[in-house]
């Protein structure tokens, strides 16, 4: 039996952190923090344990929570006041994620993102204003062959609209990167026009490249109050089955200017984030999202597995696949374990 080579030489404790090919850092972490402007305290979000909506004048606390942990970046969703159809709330001068990034940015060091969509706004749920569209029935008429009844999808271009009003407004407000999520075509042309417009060149754009529609967003939609109403969001969001349709999906925002792309779920799609990575010369993000944190705190609370353990293994597993930045619910907690770590 030949023995020359063995691997367990570099396994060892003392040389193991020398070698290791992937590091995770709490400045690789995006905290998500939820503001909500119909709250007067801190409301537990019971499918995401350890997460809590905010009132706004909660908001700069609790983005210093995020920063004493040493992660850096934190993204902003909205709870609305009130909706409407046109989901107009989201680009008012006094809505509720304006108002928190003025406070956030005026009080903290924090780098600040903001979810660019629509279904927290509308009272609807989807991520835009509808349209009539007339979509054929299976059923086969005798005389006058396939029948047609109406059905409401999303007007992609009004959107883009609305989009463009939401990305000024967040920059005026001192927002460091803007972050469409709603799949719209042509969006980050539309928003990289307007922000060039209003003088917001040096703002960013981290484009919701890839973002399928996926199973594993139960619990944001409680969090953010953003379930649809009706129906899904086939028609906007991808097919999970699709591989090479992601990377024209990013291809198309890469043209259009986007200066990072994310690729949402992380977890179940880590082929697509390694193409990603591959293909693309720009940095990619990962989104760690709502389902993919609670599966492991449900095992964790079973008992079943050991929650700091599996989350910093799932993180890092994402920053191998080629992430350079991953948005995830196990910030604060993987980056106190990481300091833990080195403090041994």
């Amino acid at each position: 039996m030949d023995l020359t080579h063995r691997p367990r030489r570099l396994r060892q404790d003392r040389v193991r952190g020398l070698v290791s090919e992937t590091s995770l850092e709490p400045a690789d972490l995006i905290a998500p923090v939820f503001v909500d402007a119909t709250a007067d305290e801190r409301v537990p979000i019971e499918s995401m344990p350890g997460h809590e909506r905010v009132p706004i004048d909660d908001s700069v606390a609790r983005v210093e929570e995020v920063l004493e942990t040493g992660v850096e970046a934190v993204m902003l969703f909205g709870i609305p006041e009130s909706k409407d159809s046109e989901g107009s709330r989201a680009w008012a001068e006094d809505g509720v994620i304006q108002e928190a990034l003025r406070r956030i940015t005026s009080e903290t060091d924090a780098y600040v993102i903001t979810d660019v969509c629509l279904c927290e706004y509308t009272d609807h749920g989807h991520c835009g204003p509808l349209e009539e569209e007339l979509r054929a029935e299976e059923e086969v008429v005798e005389s006058d062959g396939p029948t047609c009844e109406p059905t409401l999808t999303v007007d992609n271009d009004a959107t883009l609209e609305a989009l463009e009003k939401i990305s000024t407004s967040h920059a005026r407000a001192g927002a460091d990167m803007i972050a469409p999520s709603g799949m719209m075509d042509g969006m980050v042309g539309a928003i990289r026009d307007a922000l060039d417009r209003d003088g917001f060149e040096h703002v960013p754009i981290m484009s919701y490249a890839v973002k399928y529609e996926s199973a594993f967003y139960g619990p944001f939609r409680d969090a953010a109050d953003g379930a649809p109403a009706f129906g899904n969001r086939r028609h906007y969001q991808m097919d999970p089955a699709n591989a090479r349709e992601a990377l024209r999906e990013a291809r198309l925002d890469a043209e259009q200017g986007a200066d990072v792309m994310m690729v949402k779920p992380a977890l179940p799609y880590l082929d697509i984030v390694s193409a990603v990575r591959r293909e693309f010369d720009r940095p990619v993000a990962a989104y760690n999202v709502s389902g993919e944190y609670a599966m492991l705190q449900a095992a964790a609370e079973k008992g079943w597995l050991e929650l700091d353990d599996v989350a910093l293994e799932s993180l890092l597993s994402i920053k191998r696949a080629g992430a350079d930045l991953i948005l995830t619910y196990f910030a604060e907690d993987v980056a106190e374990h990481l300091a833990a770590d080195r403090r041994r």
